[in-house]
């Protein structure tokens, strides 16, 4: 994981299984649920099959488990 990308600014990201592959250069990424401004270095949480970051665990369940 590449978390000093020398860029403001959104970042995108490729998220895979164990982490995440930067191809746009950013300090954040926004929560595909709540909106929320995510710090690079502060992501935790994401799904693979949706590729979309996720704010906290509560967040990621919740999203997760309504199948949408």
């Amino acid at each position: 994981m590449l978390m000093n990308s020398g860029s403001n600014g959104e970042a995108k990201l490729a998220y895979g299984p164990n982490g995440f592959r930067v191809m746009r250069p950013g300090q954040h990424v926004f929560c595909a649920v709540t909106g929320e401004a995510i710090p690079l270095e502060e992501l935790r949480y994401w799904s693979v099959d949706r590729q979309e970051p996720y704010a906290s665990a509560e967040i990621a369940t919740q999203r997760l488990n309504k199948g949408e």
